[in-house]
């Protein structure tokens, strides 16, 4: 497993983010002048390089909550840092993602359709990698672990109290392609049935064979944020769309419903992946 520390993830000129990477940068270093730390000395004290703390100073880098916790405490910066905490963890997911990762983090129900990968709230971090990795062209190594760092940093929507309701609906053709490897799809696959084992998650495969089919027109995910209205959002080809249009919304939301009447339902899709892992389809 190829480890990338988390100060040496690296930003894209590009992105509409490095703006504010930048300026989060520029308070670390004012505060850290204050504080009369060269960068050598912060660095030692957060377990950092002279480098490293240079390029989040930069914004070429990201530091993650944890790090700014502990710089907001080094530097007696009073709450400075803490503020900008959320909107620099959004950094790290691609830009076209950033609208629903807002909304995902604070959903009470999040239902999802997927007709080509395991979602990626459902991912291991192995199959993750690997769906970053065959993607052309070629990612670097620094972007696929960034890419996989904010994909499992989303897995903490199953930690939160009161627990939101989550339902996946999967292609059985999904959870069939070996991406990766066997090993790979083998770990994939114990880790949704442990998923489905939750009360607050509902797992149902689509059958291959199924005639009557709801989800020609590909891939979907319906979420509601706390005291908000549900929203769909879409994604294909490094583009992604949130739709708060009520109308399609609605429309959205019904063809999810039939999607799930379609489909085996949770007690029985447990037994057809437990048959998976048993070799016996």
């Amino acid at each position: 497993m190829t480890q990338v520390p988390e100060q040496a993830v690296a930003r894209r000129s590009e992105d509409p983010a490095d703006e504010l990477l930048r300026s989060f940068g520029r308070q670390i270093k004012i505060l850290r002048e204050r504080a009369g730390h060269t960068q050598a000395a912060l660095g030692q004290l957060l377990g950092y390089s002279e480098a490293q703390v240079a390029a989040i100073e930069q914004g070429r880098r990201i530091a993650r909550p944890h790090t700014i916790d502990k710089l907001d405490q080094l530097l007696d910066a009073e709450g400075m840092l803490l503020a900008m905490k959320r909107p620099v963890a959004l950094t790290r997911y691609p830009a076209f993602f950033r609208d629903a990762a807002r909304i995902e983090e604070e959903a009470v129900e999040f239902h999802a359709y997927a007709a080509l990968a395991v979602p990626g709230l459902l991912q291991t971090e192995e199959y993750a990698r690997t769906m970053f990795t065959v993607w052309r062209p070629r990612r670097s190594d620094v972007e696929i672990e960034q890419l996989v760092t904010a994909r499992m940093a989303r897995h903490k929507l199953f930690d939160r109290r009161p627990a939101p309701t989550l339902s996946f609906v999967i292609e059985d053709s999904v959870l069939q392609r070996p991406f990766g490897s066997v090993v790979v799809l083998r770990e994939q696959l114990e880790h949704l049935r442990l998923a489905g084992e939750n009360p607050h998650v509902e797992i149902q495969v689509m059958p291959t064979r199924a005639t009557d089919h709801a989800g020609a027109g590909g891939p979907f995910t319906l979420m509601t944020p706390q005291g908000g209205e549900q929203v769909a959002y879409i994604e294909s080809q490094d583009r992604g769309q949130v739709i708060t249009d009520r109308e399609s919304v609605r429309g959205m939301a019904v063809r999810y419903g039939i999607l799930r009447a379609q489909a085996l339902s949770p007690a029985d899709s447990l037994r057809h992946i437990e048959k998976l892992l048993q070799g016996e389809l």
